[in-house]
């Protein structure tokens, strides 16, 4: 097992991050890097690990592609060039998708032949708070499905070929049923890629519209109605991924700090003897060494299949906190250098900033969690009320809401 973390950690630094550059800037230079990434992926037979066998891929557990994935994650781009970055997706459709659903797409998704994204959060709809999805999903005669709405911070669907929509089959705005899921094709009449979101400056999010989408009935995941079951499902392996990832990351930033420390000297000798910047170092190591356990532990539970929602929110918080934390030390101690072009820090600063609110902002899995361990102290409901302070209606408690159902 430790032989292929190190394979993955060398494939990772000696040929996706140098090919960062390029990559980021999108167009047909990146499309053809990350071809040939894909293709020496397969050759060194380190392709789509945690994926299905019988499709193509490692057949890894989450347990066991976990131990690797921080080292996959060290850059942005690792998992699309390795070749995991479908497994929420296919995931999903191995469990919950109708049998020519998954014949159709399943193995050119593993192959890295389609591309795949994920929309839920609307321009004008929290996205702590689905139950105000105003995209409307209405079932035609023949069965198939007219979707019509907007949708943005749609993570990679410039590049999508396939987008899953959260959508309205039943009820109205604010009502707590009626929400499913649908894959919609990008290229179907009537879906339109809007513009491109850039995050603090990087792109990689867009927003789109669906125009009377015509989608084939068989098409809706699941049975209507079960939107928030099948995104908790992958709400919680999603966000524990992106903690790993954000672990390979910060140990990217925190190897960079070091690297600096050591080689850097002046007047008064190497950054390294200065006990300002072996603070740093130090902060930087604790984050990193007590925020992993707490991401391992959330693995297990999701690995056997057991509730793992608070594990999850104090994992997805302490991840993105550390990130930021070990990244923006790791600026200090570079100084200027840390700021410009010839650096992968300022884009692991804003990835650490970002991280803060994508996948659920810190307030609402601080007060998830904090509802959720209160509940099994007080002696009786009236109480757990009255002590969280539960409201109805809009507003905090609601969202928290939210955030417990899915």
């Amino acid at each position: 097992m430790t032989h292929v973390r190190e394979e993955i950690d060398r494939f990772v630094r000696m040929q996706v991050i140098p090919q960062e550059p390029v990559l980021d800037t999108g167009g047909p230079a990146a499309t053809a890097a990350l071809a040939q990434l894909r293709q020496a992926a397969r050759e060194s037979g380190l392709w789509a690990l945690p994926l299905p066998e019988e499709l193509g891929g490692g057949g890894l557990t989450f347990g066991r592609y976990a131990q690797w994935a921080e080292a996959e994650g060290a850059s942005d781009h690792g998992p699309a060039a390795l070749g995991s970055s479908t497994l929420l997706d296919v995931r999903m459709l191995t469990r919950h998708g109708a049998p020519a659903l998954r014949d159709r797409y399943l193995k050119r998704l593993v192959a890295g032949e389609l591309r795949s994204s994920y929309a839920m959060t609307e321009p004008e709809v929290p996205g702590t708070d689905p139950f105000g999805t105003g995209t409307r999903a209405e079932q035609q005669g023949d069965g198939s499905w007219r979707v019509t709405g907007r949708k943005w911070f749609v993570t990679g669907v410039q590049h999508a070929d396939l987008v899953t929509v959260l959508a309205r089959t039943d009820g109205a705005p604010g009502d707590r049923d009626g929400l499913s899921l649908l894959l919609v094709p990008t290229t179907a009449p009537g879906f339109r890629k809007v513009r491109e979101l850039t995050v603090l400056g990087a792109a990689g999010q867009g927003e789109i519209a669906l125009d009377g989408v015509v989608v084939p009935a068989d098409h809706l995941i699941g049975a209507p109605g079960q939107a928030l079951t099948i995104a908790g499902e992958r709400l919680q392996l999603g966000r524990t991924l992106r903690c790993l990832r954000w672990l390979g990351q910060a140990q990217r930033a925190f190897d960079l700090m070091c690297e600096r420390a050591v080689t850097r000297t002046g007047s008064r000798g190497p950054h390294a003897g200065h006990q300002l910047v072996q603070q740093h170092v130090f902060d930087a190591l604790l984050a990193l060494r007590t925020t992993r356990p707490l991401v391992h532990e959330a693995v297990a539970l999701i690995d056997a299949g057991r509730d793992a929602r608070t594990e999850v929110g104090l994992a997805k918080v302490a991840a993105a906190r550390m990130l930021q934390q070990v990244t923006d030390a790791a600026i200090q101690v570079h100084g200027a250098a840390g700021l410009g072009p010839d650096s992968a820090l300022p884009a692991l600063l804003r990835t650490g900033r970002a991280a803060r609110i994508l996948d659920g902002p810190d307030e609402l899995h601080i007060t998830s969690v904090a509802r959720r361990v209160l509940r099994d102290y007080a002696p009786t409901p009236a109480v757990v009320e009255a002590a969280v302070g539960v409201e109805t209606g809009a507003g905090t408690a609601g969202t928290v809401g939210v955030a417990e159902a899915v």
